[in-house]
Formats: structure tokens, C-alpha cells, sequence
């Protein structure tokens, strides 16, 4: 877990003059983190400076700032991804672009900015610290370096409140999709969640799903486990639920120009999931009238994925089976960085995929999903 990925800065940093013939990517995973806890305070209201100061936040479960279990790096970070300068992990924009953007050559990194304002259950105050993240994204990030783009945060279990914010950014070029996390109060097909939806559709902004989330519910379907190891499995587990539920509530049916991104939660389930609800609904689908398709249709058309954690069988020939079922047209580099498993770009692709596949999958798709030109 503890790991050392490369043996110095400075040997990162020497690869940057190499990098004109490298593969251009884009990283559509990065996890910017605050320098300090009152860095957000410039783009809060005195009042909710206040707020925090005196009564902090009153979240829909504890442990905000990590899940419930020991890990051996602070924000479950690489040990190497420490700036300099200090701060934590992802806090540092120079750092990383000497550690991850120059030698790896993206062109396009998408930031999903995680303990930001969702999950907390003063609705007010969640609004105020998403619309705050939103802010000190462009200023500290995306302004600052124009691969970066960021990720709409909003305070998901408000949909009015969220909409609002999602149509305030709508035509910002400093934002590419909305964020939201798999751990809610309810399942994200409910409908406190369509205003999301519908706002997101409006401005044309794909709505990005993260693993992780603060929605006070166990981890696993069927409580919470004593293992580290097992919430890391409950990930899938997890957006499988939520998957389930966006088609089966009818939001792919009722905003069929919406698009669904899910994020590091692998996707090798997806085709088994798919086939077992196409299966129930057949049998089942007057409960269902409002889906009007088997859902499999609607998981092909509207969703896509990113690829870490990404798939590793022992024959090749079964993750092309479950791409070739996906899409290579649905695939979405990333590295989650700087967290500790990290995915290297030159290591993701086995043997054996076309040139064309290969572009599409480092870099096509993304373009093409965010809009970049």
C-alpha cells in the first residue's frame, strides 16, 4: 500500500524533454486536496466562516475526512506525492506537474475533488462549501494551468440547491462535468436527485459518479465489513446499486441526453449486471412501465467509465470480451492520483489493441465526452 512509485523528482522530471513523442493522455481522475483547512475561507460568506468556527459541520455520518478504517497514508495517498513545500497529498499544483502532467503528457486532467461540501446535512452550509470548492478550483487549478478542468461539486442532497449551482457554472470552460458520489441518502435514481439530472442535461455537462461517499449508510448492501480490503470490493458493489437504480427509477428514460460517467469503480461488472436486469425486466416490467427499454440499452448508450481501478484477468482475451461489450468508445483513462493505487499509463494496456483503440482510450473519448477540442 505504502507505495514508492518513482525513485526521485528530478528522475520524473527528466522525462519532460522525451515527452513530445509520448502518448498524449488524458487523466480524467485527479484528486486536488486543500492545503489547509481554512484555505476555503476566501470564498466562504463570513457566516458560514462563523458557522464552521463555532458549531462545524454536522454530517450524515463521522469519519468525513477518510473511511472508517486505518490506512497506512494520510488521504490514502502515494508516499511519494508529499509537495515539497509541505501540505498533503494533491495540494500542491507545481508538484503536480512536475510529478504527474509533464512526464505523463496529459493534455487533459479532469479534477473530482473529494470531502468538499456533499454529505453534510445542514443543506445551506453544503451549498455554500461545493459553491466555495468550485471557486478555489479555478483559481488555484484550472487558471492556473489549462490541462486542468474541474468538476462541478454540488450539495447532492439538495437538488434544487445543486441545480442551481450546475446552471450558475453551465458555459464555464473551467468545469466539464458534475460530481457526484455513490454513497448517498437514497439511491441515486430517486427523484431528490432528477433536478441534478435535468440541469446537468440542460447545460450539456456529463454527471460524474465517484466510489466513496457520506450518505450515513453501511459501505456494503449488507452492513459494514471489518476489512479495509472489503470496502475496497464494495466500490463495484456500490455503483451496481446505483446503476441499478438510475435505470430502473427512469432516469436514463426521461433525460436521454444525459451522460453518466462512473467512476473508480472498475467496470468488468458491468455486462453481468446488465444481462440480469434485462433478464428481470422482461419478466417484471409492468411494474416498471416507465422503462420503456431493457436496461442494458440504456447503460450502452448513456454511460461511460473510467478505468481505474482497471481490470486485470489472466487472459487478455476476457477484459477485450468485457470492453468489446462496453465500447472502446466508453473508456476513459485515469490515474487517480495521488492516491496509493495509482494507475501508470504505460502499464493499464496489455498487448494486442489497435492504434486506433489505443488513442481513443488514452485520450479520443475524453475529448470527445468533455467537449475539448
Amino acid at each position: 500500500m505504502n507505495i514508492q512509485f518513482r525513485e526521485s523528482l528530478e528522475a520524473a522530471s527528466s522525462l519532460t524533454a522525451k515527452n513530445a513523442t509520448k502518448t498524449a493522455i488524458a487523466d480524467c481522475d485527479i484528486h486536488p486536496a486543500r492545503a489547509s483547512r481554512t484555505e476555503l475561507y476566501p470564498y466562504l460568506a463570513k457566516r458560514w466562516q462563523h458557522h464552521l468556527e463555532v458549531y462545524g459541520v454536522h454530517a450524515y455520518q463521522g469519519m468525513m475526512d477518510g473511511p472508517p478504517y486505518p490506512k497506512a497514508q494520510p488521504n490514502a495517498s502515494r508516499r511519494d506525492a508529499y509537495p515539497p513545500e509541505g501540505g498533503p497529498q494533491g495540494s500542491s499544483l507545481s508538484f503536480m506537474q512536475k510529478q504527474l502532467l509533464d512526464p505523463n503528457n496529459v493534455q487533459l486532467g479532469v479534477l473530482n475533488p473529494l470531502n468538499s461540501g456533499q454529505g453534510i446535512r445542514n443543506h445551506e452550509l453544503s451549498a455554500a462549501l461545493c459553491s466555495a470548492i468550485n471557486d478555489w478550483q479555478i483559481d488555484k487549478w484550472t487558471s492556473k494551468d489549462k490541462r486542468l478542468k474541474g468538476s462541478i461539486v454540488v450539495g447532492n442532497e439538495d437538488g434544487l440547491s445543486a441545480a442551481a449551482e450546475i446552471r450558475e457554472r453551465a458555459g464555464d470552460k473551467n468545469f466539464v462535468q458534475v460530481l457526484l458520489l455513490s454513497r448517498n441518502v437514497e439511491p441515486l435514481g430517486q427523484r431528490r436527485y432528477w433536478p441534478i439530472y435535468q440541469a446537468a442535461e440542460e447545460a450539456g455537462l456529463p454527471v460524474g459518479v465517484h466510489a466513496f461517499g457520506f450518505g450515513g449508510n453501511p459501505i456494503t448492501p449488507s452492513g459494514w465489513p471489518s476489512y479495509y480490503v472489503e470496502e475496497m470490493v464494495g466500490h463495484s458493489q456500490c455503483q451496481q446499486s446505483a446503476l441499478a437504480s438510475l435505470a430502473l427509477e427512469g432516469v436514463f428514460e426521461r433525460f436521454p441526453k444525459l451522460k453518466m460517467v462512473m467512476i473508480e469503480a472498475g467496470f468488468g461488472w458491468a455486462p453481468s449486471l446488465a444481462w440480469r436486469l434485462d433478464n428481470v425486466w422482461q419478466r417484471l416490467r409492468s411494474e416498471v412501465p416507465h422503462v420503456k427499454r431493457p436496461p442494458s440499452e440504456y447503460i450502452r448508450e448513456q454511460v461511460w467509465w473510467t478505468t481505474q481501478p482497471m481490470e486485470d484477468p489472466e487472459r487478455r482475451e476476457d477484459l477485450f470480451d468485457v470492453i468489446n461489450w462496453i465500447g472502446w468508445d466508453r473508456l476513459l483513462f485515469a490515474t487517480d492520483y495521488p492516491h496509493w493505487d495509482y494507475d501508470e499509463p504505460s502499464r493499464v494496456l496489455p498487448a494486442g489493441v489497435s492504434e486506433d483503440n489505443r488513442e481513443a482510450f488514452y485520450l479520443g473519448n475524453a475529448k470527445k465526452l468533455y467537449g475539448i477540442s
